[in-house]
């Protein structure tokens, strides 16, 4: 060959290795695909923040309930288990309206708004419980309370959701949980610390709007929050998405189009009850219902039911189960990760209800096997209920993504407020064992139901995931 014909291979090599190089280069990522960087740490630090926030404002209602009802001129013997059944459910109630509206509100106007006005509303009111004076007030307070938190629950797992690469999305949405029962159980704590025992008799209102210090922070942090590309794509507004994308994940970083939302589709409520979502609405109201009914109507007066079985709420017990609320959350976010959606979340129900039957049956007398059924109740309900953070935004498609995680959240807090407003009259009128019972058979409700409809979402990318 000469050196002509040498000359023109090397050539023709040269370009070849060009285009190669610059294919490479051009080559698209996927926003379900990118790397974990910091702007998706900062996202799930303000939603994990915030539930941090909302688990100890609902907490902090166990142990100032009482004094709150003792210091209250006018609530008579006879109603007192009514106010403690109102106010305890006053919170789920406003979760419910707040999740419906909210989650509606973010489908049409945008995530980023909802995001910042939801905790306007849950520091506002969290300081204001401090000057309530009558039970009637505190409860109007509670309930707008959780209008904030049912709007930042809506909006909170939609946004993370729509920002997490696929390969974190389990562990991120999943972690919910776990830092929803650290605020949970932290307000357990200080309440068993400081307001059992204390001598002053407002100390309640001081625990009551401590809520509002991390609320502020929150709502602080927030300010300037991007909008969810998803969302901006979703309407039609491609440049403001493009835009976001390139200024938080890089110049290569994409959208998932190939399964695109149609923007011209109805959204809203009735599109959750159409032939293609009702099956996955259905399974994600009943599925969370079930799981947190019991958890909150048993936590909520968790230091009575203790009581009453003869463990007193200042034993160990109540500690070890508190410790073991947090310790089943972080281990729920390893199985989160490790096992199957489905599996999951059908194993963890027949463990809970094997073990609040168990606590129906066993005597008073033993007292080792009611901790021990108690202890198992409390960890496998508390790893399962990460899986309350992660299936609802995984399915739902982008345009009524907030809807259906709020329609399942307002759902949850419906069924959460029943069970916490009947537990107190059940167990006044029925007694301790038929009403775990009782709870134990809502629980087989959801395993059933898991098994018929539970989808299974792990390892897809949340516009495969949500569209089955």
């Amino acid at each position: 060959m000469g050196s002509g014909d040498g000359q023109a291979v090397a050539a023709k090599e040269a370009v070849s290795y060009c285009a190669t190089s610059r294919a490479a280069s051009d080559e698209k990522i996927l926003l379900d695909d990118v790397p974990l960087n910091f702007f998706h740490c900062k996202i799930a630090g303000l939603t994990f923040g915030a539930h941090l926030t909302e688990g100890y404002a609902i907490g902090t209602i166990a142990y100032a309930l009482k004094p709150f009802l003792d210091q209250m001129l006018g609530v008579q013997a006879q109603h007192r288990a009514l106010w403690e059944g109102l106010i305890g459910s006053s919170t789920l109630m406003g979760i419910f309206l707040g999740s419906l509206l909210f989650g509606w509100l973010s489908d049409r106007v945008g995530r980023q708004k909802i995001f910042l006005m939801s905790f306007v509303i849950i520091t506002a009111t969290a300081f204001a419980q401090f000057y309530a004076q009558t039970p009637f007030a505190l409860c109007l307070l509670r309930v707008a309370l959780g209008l904030g938190m049912g709007g930042d629950f809506a909006v909170g797992h939609a946004i993370l959701a729509e920002f997490s690469p696929r390969k974190h999305r389990g562990l991120l949405l999943g972690s919910f949980s776990v830092i929803w029962t650290v605020g949970y159980v932290a307000a357990n704590l200080i309440g068993m610390e400081y307001v059992q025992h204390a001598s002053n008799p407002d100390v309640w209102r001081s625990l009551l709007a401590s809520s509002g210090v991390p609320a502020l922070l929150v709502l602080i942090l927030r300010m300037g929050t991007p909008e969810s590309p998803r969302w901006l794509f979703n309407k039609g507004r491609e440049a403001e998405a493009d835009a976001v994308i390139k200024k938080y994940f890089g110049q290569k970083v994409v959208l998932d189009t190939g399964l695109r939302d149609d923007h011209h589709a109805s959204g809203g409520f009735g599109k959750l009850f159409q032939r293609g979502l009702i099956r996955r609405t259905l399974f994600n109201c009943v599925f969370f219902v079930c799981l947190v009914m019991p958890y909150f109507a048993i936590y909520t007066f968790l230091p009575g039911i203790l009581k009453i079985i003869q463990l007193p709420e200042g034993s160990k017990a109540d500690l070890l189960l508190n410790g073991l609320l947090v310790a089943g959350a972080i281990i729920g976010i390893w199985l989160t990760v490790k096992l199957p959606r489905r599996a999951f979340l059908i194993g963890s129900f027949a463990v809970t209800a094997a073990s609040l039957a168990a606590l129906s049956f066993l005597p008073s007398s033993s007292s080792m096997a009611l901790v021990a059924a108690f202890a198992l109740f409390t960890a496998a309900l508390s790893a399962v209920s990460n899986l309350v953070g992660v299936y609802p935004p995984e399915c739902f498609p982008t345009e009524v993504r907030a809807c259906g995680v709020g329609f399942a959240i307002a759902c949850s807090r419906l069924g959460s407020a029943v069970s916490v407003f009947l537990l107190p009259i059940g167990m006044k009128e029925l007694g301790i064992q038929p009403t775990m019972a009782m709870l134990a058979a809502v629980l087989v409700v959801g395993m059933v139901v898991s098994i018929a409809w539970a989808p299974e979402t792990r390892h897809l990318r949340l516009n495969d995931a949500a569209r089955g």
